[in-house]
């Protein structure tokens, strides 16, 4: 398949044409030519759009695609489909599946199903045995099977021995260890962020220190063992400054934040919206601001969607009793991008292309003459509405429907497939 794309204006730090504008020429899966004014034969496809930019395919690092085993909120199919809607040639997903992934025939399961994709998906296997908390689950054939990380998603590790031996374990072999923190003897069943609007509403809050003392505590851990630790998504004023100080150490910490913390604050609540209802939940305007200073000043490395897609039922009932989690990796980029704002475009686009797959060991990709075309287009200045009736996704749980966002996706080129949004 040959394609052109005309006019385009690169957003890739790395490549020798970061900031030009270009045609690309893209035959049979490979950039063959980076200039202006290349002629397209009649057997090439043309693709251009006002205000066209392109970057290096984005590459999302905590997705739930809940296969096997909860197939009626989403596969791995319609999580491509969702995916590729928004932006994105790579998708990591977490072990949250049933049975989890813990094995190497679990790893393997998600890599044939997804295998020759126009996205990539990257299976990221559990800590422990069964996301329990109790044992090392395999980590090393987990890795030789195709694991990029080991994470037990949303489950916060109680147990410091194990995440110790985790650690040391996984650095015989270079694998990637991912963290989420929250306290549960703090957090107690907390609804929402614990703060004057949880009161007014007679929520349980949730307190920032529930996250706080264990992004500490993990810091600590990563010290001792001198080992690279990536912890996420976090979502409070001092849990960035806890990393700050971490990278100041010169220690081996990277961090990541979930899109809807840097635009939506707990007041979104006061209507009760379930789909506001995540993990981790809203937090102040004060904390947002502070999130995004630290993605401006490089604290934060990656920015991820947190896909987390729910059936009607687990949301469509009271407060107290809906499931966390929102749907987000077709809003993922538009969301962060109306947050962060023009200025922090390069901030942005690193956050979802260069970290991620430095922190999960994956070959970089660059926009460079002979090497493989993984692109996203996309114009970061299109205002646009999201509507239900175009979510890919099998779920439709985002508080977003409605909202008018700013950046909006025009395809994506990967493994010699092309996908342009309608």
């Amino acid at each position: 398949m040959n394609i052109l794309i005309q006019s385009a204006t690169i957003i890739d730090a790395q490549s020798p044409f970061n900031g030009k504008q270009v045609d690309i020429l893209v035959k049979n899966g490979v950039i063959e030519q980076l200039k202006k004014g290349i002629k397209a034969d009649k057997n090439t496809k043309v693709i251009s759009a006002k205000n066209l930019h392109v970057s290096a395919g984005w590459f999302d690092m905590q997705a739930n695609l809940c296969d096997p085993g909860f197939e009626y909120k989403e596969d791995i199919n319609s999580g491509i489909q969702s995916a590729a809607q928004g932006g994105f040639t790579h998708v990591a997903v977490m072990p949250s599946t049933n049975p989890t992934l813990s094995s190497k025939a679990q790893i393997e399961y998600v890599l044939n199903k997804a295998k020759g994709k126009i996205v990539a998906i990257l299976p990221i296997g559990s800590i422990s045995e069964n996301q329990e908390g109790k044992d090392i689950a395999e980590l090393y054939d987990m890795h030789q099977s195709g694991a990029i990380a080991f994470s037990d998603d949303k489950k916060s590790m109680k147990n410091s021995g194990l995440l110790i031996r985790a650690l040391q374990y996984a650095q015989l072999f270079k694998g990637s260890i991912i963290t989420y923190c929250n306290d549960s003897t703090i957090a107690h069943d907390g609804k929402m962020n614990e703060s004057a609007t949880s009161t007014s509403l007679g929520l349980k809050g949730l307190p920032a220190l529930a996250e706080e003392v264990i992004v500490q505590r993990n810091i600590a851990i990563a010290e001792y063992c001198n080992a690279a630790l990536h912890i996420g998504p976090i979502s409070t004023k001092k849990s960035v400054e806890q990393i700050k100080e971490a990278k100041k150490k010169k220690l081996k910490i990277t961090a990541s934040v979930n899109a809807y913390n840097l635009l939506l604050d707990d007041s979104n609540l006061t209507d009760f919206n379930t789909n506001c209802k995540v993990l981790p939940p809203l937090r102040s305007k004060e904390d947002i601001a502070a999130l995004k200073k630290g993605i401006a000043e490089g604290t934060i490395n990656c920015i991820t969607s947190d896909h987390s897609p729910e059936d009607t039922e687990s949301k469509n009932v009271e407060f107290d009793m809906a499931a966390f989690g929102m749907i987000g990796l077709e809003t993922a980029f538009a969301v962060s991008n109306t947050a962060l704002g023009k200025e922090n475009l390069s901030q942005l686009i690193n956050a979802i292309t260069v970290q991620p797959r430095a922190i999960t060991n994956q070959a970089p990709v660059t926009i460079s003459e002979k090497s493989l075309a993984c692109l996203t287009l996309f114009d970061p200045s299109a205002e646009w509405t999201v509507e239900e009736k175009n979510i890919k996704s099998k779920s439709k749980n985002t508080p977003f429907i409605g909202a008018k966002l700013t950046g909006k996706v025009i395809g994506i080129i990967n493994n010699n497939q092309v996908h342009l949004n309608s």
